[in-house]
């Protein structure tokens, strides 16, 4: 048998499982909003946890258990979320371009005024800089367990992790709520839109990096990190400074200029 560094990846069936899900899915949301039920949509998202539950087992077992995370294979894991961040940077800069052209240029349709005529935007130091205070200690803590799983301290980095997962779901819970007080909604002109298209699909980035988080959690209760081998943690981690520096942008840009 020749050795080398690869880890050659055998068939597997999620891929097409995850799209299946995702077609599901997506095509049942819009049947749901036009008043046909939510089976369909239903239907795809249990596929899709069920998809995100067995693929996730596989990797962790050729990580974990079988040794195929060579250096080699390590260092490609870190390119390929690298470009995939970079991937979801430029998807973020769609909805700002989109914000800016409206509002640095209002037509007369949306009264020549930024908030549009009849739009009254959320108060900027309520709950979203709530949020922004939950979301950057959401970032300090998930340093904090990285640096804790490098000095080989399971026990604090279990205990910044849980803290971490815990304010995430703290920031959907709080959006959510703002989302049910809002004065105005997704059809309200371009404003409504851009605000819910740019807040919503970051809301879903907080819930995937929670989720993603909370797998880590579990297998570091596992031992199934250490010191020197832990890149699942480090995506997931990557993943998070992501979702606060967008946050940010999204904050100061939409929430607090916007308004």
């Amino acid at each position: 048998m020749i050795r080398q560094p690869f880890h050659l990846v055998e068939y597997s069936p999620w891929p097409l499982t995850a799209a299946i899900g995702a077609l599901l899915m997506t095509s049942g949301t819009a049947m749901w909003f036009h008043g046909h039920g939510m089976f369909c949509m239903t239907i795809g998202l249990i596929i899709i946890l069920l998809t995100m539950l067995q693929w996730w087992r596989d990797v962790i077992r050729e990580g974990s258990y079988l040794g195929f995370h060579t250096s080699m294979v390590t260092k490609g894991l870190r390119w390929g979320m690298i470009l995939f961040i970079t991937s979801e940077i430029l998807f973020f800069f769609a909805f700002f371009w989109a914000f800016f052209q409206s509002s640095l240029a209002p037509t007369p349709e949306l009264g020549c005024s930024w908030p549009p005529t009849g739009i009254y935007p959320l108060n900027p130091f309520a709950i979203p800089l709530l949020n922004t205070a939950v979301l950057l200690a959401s970032g300090v803590t998930v340093t904090w367990a990285h640096h804790a799983l490098i000095e080989g301290n399971r026990k604090e980095a279990i205990q910044a992790l849980t803290t971490t997962v815990m304010l995430g779901m703290y920031f959907t819970l709080l959006q959510s709520m703002e989302y049910w007080e809002a004065p105005f909604t997704i059809a309200d002109s371009v404003y409504g839109s851009t605000f819910f298209v740019a807040t919503g699909f970051h809301g879903l980035h907080v819930l995937i990096g929670s989720m993603f988080l909370l797998v880590c959690l579990i297998r570091t209760s596992l031992h199934q990190f250490s010191s020197g081998h832990h890149f699942g943690f480090e995506a997931a981690a990557w993943y998070w400074h992501f979702v606060d520096v967008v946050w940010i942008f999204l904050y100061l840009s939409i929430y607090w200029w916007g308004s």
